[in-house]
């Protein structure tokens, strides 16, 4: 009984459509992640102080809120210039195109053109020897169906550390702003120092000139004009260590900025050398904020997001694996009265299809512990993304406490300053009179420099403090928003070097939180 043509192709057509309907319908393996408990203060601990504001805070460009034009052009230039930040970027592109290349994984596998021509020459020394030509051209492909889920959990854990990428580049830029606004603070700082330093060289030298006067005048002996010497030659001797620092720091920042370090004056001229004030009222937000800001607390979350699908990856491989294999395509000879030429004759079709399974059904110990071994990193990054929630309320506290802490010390050591700058005038006014021996004087600029330094440095304190409150709540990644992760000359260049398509583009927006990301269905295409 001959059978319809369309029969067999009737059977393989149903079996595709249902394979494809156990496609959509299958399960996928392995937890489905969820975020851990997190212990956090409703409020900070110095939330009651009166320079505080707490409430949802803006944190975008924060180092605006001291009004100092140089430290914002600092900060731009270190935006666009800074190396570390631009490999950070590079990463963000890698791991767009990872996702992309783990995407292609949910479509058949194995997707070839196959095509030859040869010659074959036998053996005349063989039975049945034939020398003829032999020619073949055709399509193959191979589909692992996702029955387990594998596919689509590569694709969220690929998925999640793109995230996890963009979450890192965030970070650095954090650091990046908050260490250059550091450093230009402590240049500032710095600059200051040296200029009290010069100050009181200059007025202990106008003191020896008066001891050397009244010790060739007769009124008193050389050691005072000994101890005035020593005084200057040590106060002499700080500057050149503050100039240490300062050429240090300048060195320092100048890296920051990615330009070799006789560029920087240029970046620090137009204003005085004055060290940067923090406002009246300093807004701070609340601890939760921190979930959301803190792009180092969201990549250790996103780094366990990635993790989390691993595990199901694993135990995928402890189930059957179903394959669809099939060909098509044509093939021909000269054997015997044959031609190359009659290779696209419907008798020269050829073709193959049907399903494949394989069963790693041996090695289930192997396979079972490579699932614990994913379930262990698991909670490894679990652990981390709490210690790392722990840290940031830490990080703030402790910039909190030294900000506010060091405003106090620095209106007792302007009394102390004050108080040392009277002393001194009445000392030399009571020396010049006779009044009082040298050693009153001595004494006086003594605590003078010292205050006066005293008080530069907690000037300097305050500030740097305050940095690190911007910097510990996460602030000043936003100002990438809406722009590329590289610079337009480096996009042009990978452009022409590879075909990127718009994966050197981003999304305008911000990138999905931890919870939207959990939130939203599978990503098909690279958005970020």
């Amino acid at each position: 009984m001959n059978m319809p043509k369309n029969t067999c192709w009737g059977r393989w057509r149903g079996f595709w459509l249902l394979s494809l309907l156990l496609v959509a319908c299958c399960a996928k393996v392995g937890p489905n992640y969820s975020r851990p408990g997190i212990e956090m203060n409703e409020n900070w601990l110095e939330a009651n102080n009166h320079r505080l504001r707490t409430g949802p805070g803006e944190y975008r460009a924060w180092w605006q809120v001291f009004k100092d034009p140089i430290l914002d052009r600092i900060i731009e230039t270190a935006y666009r210039e800074n190396l570390n930040l631009r490999v950070a970027a590079v990463r963000v592109l890698e791991a767009r195109a990872q996702l992309g290349a783990v995407v292609g994984q949910l479509y058949p596998q194995t997707q070839q053109a196959t095509g030859s021509v040869e010659n074959v020459r036998e053996s005349k020394r063989v039975p049945a020897s034939a020398n003829f030509s032999e020619a073949s051209l055709g399509v193959t492909a191979t589909w692992e169906i996702d029955f387990w889920g594998k596919f689509r959990r590569a694709v969220e854990s690929a998925d999640a550390s793109l995230m996890a990428s963009v979450a890192n580049y965030d970070s650095m830029l954090v650091t990046l702003t908050g260490s250059a606004a550091s450093l230009y603070v402590t240049i500032r700082t710095l600059e200051r120092r040296l200029i009290i330093a010069s100050h009181n060289v200059e007025t202990q030298r106008r003191s020896l000139e008066i001891a050397r006067y009244r010790f060739e005048g007769g009124t008193t002996s050389r050691r005072d004009v000994e101890q005035a010497r020593t005084l200057l030659a040590s106060t002499e001797a700080t500057v050149p260590a503050l100039q240490i620092q300062l050429r240090q720091a300048e060195d320092a920042l100048s890296v920051l900025l990615g330009m070799p370090p006789s560029l920087l004056a240029e970046q620090l001229q137009g204003g005085e050398a004055e060290i940067p004030a923090p406002p009246a009222q300093v807004v701070v937000g609340i601890p939760v904020d921190l979930l959301r800001w803190r792009p180092d607390v969201r990549a250790a979350e996103y780094n366990a997001m990635a993790q989390c699908p691993q595990i199901g990856i694993s135990k995928a491989q402890l189930y059957p694996a179903l394959s669809l294999l099939g060909s098509f395509g044509f093939q021909s000879s000269t054997f015997n009265s044959f031609s190359l030429g009659d290779i696209f004759l419907g008798s020269s079709r050829s073709s193959s299809i049907g399903p494949s399974v394989t069963w790693n059904i041996f090695n289930y110990g192997q396979l079972t512990n490579l699932v614990r071994v994913q379930d262990a990193r698991f909670e490894e990054l679990l652990v981390t993304y709490q210690n790392a929630v722990l840290s940031a309320q830490q990080d703030v506290e402790d910039n909190l406490t030294g900000f506010l802490r060091s405003e106090e010390e620095a209106g007792s050591l302007q009394e102390s300053a004050d108080a040392a700058r009277s002393s001194l005038d009445l000392a030399v006014i009571q020396y010049r009179e006779g009044i009082t021996d040298f050693t009153t004087v001595l004494t006086a600029q003594q605590s003078l420099l010292s205050a006066e330094d005293s008080l530069a440095s907690v000037l300097g304190n305050i500030s740097t403090f305050l940095v690190g409150v911007y910097r510990a709540m996460g602030g000043g990644w936003e100002i990438r928003e809406g722009q590329d992760f590289v610079p337009v000359e480096t996009r042009e260049v990978m452009e022409k070097r590879t075909n990127w398509g718009g994966l050197l583009t981003p999304k305008s927006g911000p990138p999905p939180t931890p919870e939207q990301q959990e939130e939203k269905p599978l990503i098909r295409t690279p958005e970020w």
